[in-house]
């Protein structure tokens, strides 16, 4: 999990304008919101591996996927392409990857960060 929340965090980084995207018009800040939440990723990732801090961490991360939800169907809705900042995306499709996978990173943080 801490890999793959660097990774992602990275990515806020790399594909700011894609990842912009995946936001609605009416948000405001969008492209300070995409390296904020980035910053986030990162440090949650570094909380989970420090034992005082993992539960806390836990909660935020269950809270955080489940927030971002939205954005990732409003972008799978719009055919959004994070990677090249288009709207060539697999569209509506994407959803069936990637809800079961943010499911799949609720239950993982939870059972090994909350339940631990």
């Amino acid at each position: 999990m801490c890999v793959m929340l660097i990774s992602t965090g990275i990515a806020h980084f790399v594909y700011t304008n894609g990842m912009t995207m995946m936001l609605p018009e009416f948000i405001p800040f969008r492209k300070p919101m995409v390296y904020f939440t980035g910053i986030l990723e990162i440090a949650a990732a570094i909380a989970l591996v420090i034992p005082s801090c993992r539960f806390v961490a836990a909660i935020f991360l269950i809270t955080f996927f489940i927030v971002l939800l939205p954005a990732n169907i409003y972008a799978a809705y719009h055919h959004i392409n994070y990677e090249k900042a288009t709207f060539e995306g697999e569209g509506l499709n994407y959803l069936w990857f990637r809800v079961p996978l943010q499911i799949l990173f609720i239950v993982w943080v939870y059972l090994s960060a909350v339940r631990f």
